[in-house]
């Protein structure tokens, strides 16, 4: 049987760029780059090496500085480097989402205990730009009727070739909640749905929260799995 980081990989790799897109929107797959796929296949190699499910955490579609660079979900180069023991050449700024998530990794006692149980992922697993800076699937209501086949196979995919766990899966971005309880709801993959809010909206708004926040994230996380 196929290692998760191998099934993750594969999907990775192989998720289809749609035609032209409207208004101006870009996708591309970054995963496709070779220097982005060297640094994804080392980090899911020391990470995800095993068979062993976990429960899944879904963002809204990868950053070009974030995943877009690293190929890994929430992670920018300079935690890669510093926090995941990857390292790379690329620039080291950092990223807030990144920051964040990170803090909670820690919570939960570090990468290597962090991602034996999770998996960090998105709803719509490339990037998008308009005019060269990022795009959320949902920043324009024709953008997601467009994209929404694709985002409802990206979910059916990640679940079934990944092993996910379905008992509880987590939503990072309360916008990004209304389309996955739908598309949930219409495929029937989780029992439940936790949606918190997007890390990114929590640096920007909340910091001075931050520790509350991140002990919320947490305390939702430790529930799933125990």
């Amino acid at each position: 049987m196929l290692s998760f980081a191998d099934r993750l990989l594969h999907f990775l790799t192989t998720f289809p760029v749609p035609p032209a897109l409207l208004d101006e929107v870009e996708a591309y797959n970054p995963y496709q780059d070779a220097t982005v796929a060297s640094l994804m296949t080392q980090f899911n190699t020391k990470y995800y090496a095993d068979n062993g499910p976990r429960v899944a955490l879904f963002g809204i579609n990868p950053g070009r500085f974030g995943a877009g660079r690293t190929g890994v979900a929430f992670t920018d180069p300079a935690t890669l480097a510093g926090v995941c023991g990857i390292p790379n050449d690329l620039p080291q700024h950092p990223e807030l989402s990144s920051q964040f998530v990170y803090r909670v990794v820690a919570a939960l006692g570090g990468p290597a205990a962090f991602y034996q149980d999770f998996y960090v992922g998105s709803l719509y697993p490339l990037v998008l730009l308009r005019h060269g800076k990022n795009y959320n699937y949902y920043d324009s209501t024709a953008l997601t009727t467009a994209l929404e086949p694709d985002i409802r196979a990206s979910l059916q995919r990640q679940v079934d070739e990944l092993g996910l766990i379905r008992t509880a899966a987590v939503c990072l971005g309360r916008r990004n909640g209304l389309l996955f309880e739908k598309l949930n709801q219409e495929l029937g993959l989780f029992d439940k749905i936790h949606v918190l809010d997007h890390p990114r909206y929590l640096m920007q708004y909340k910091r001075r929260e931050l520790p509350l926040h991140v002990a919320r994230y947490a305390e939702v996380l430790m529930s799933i799995i125990n």
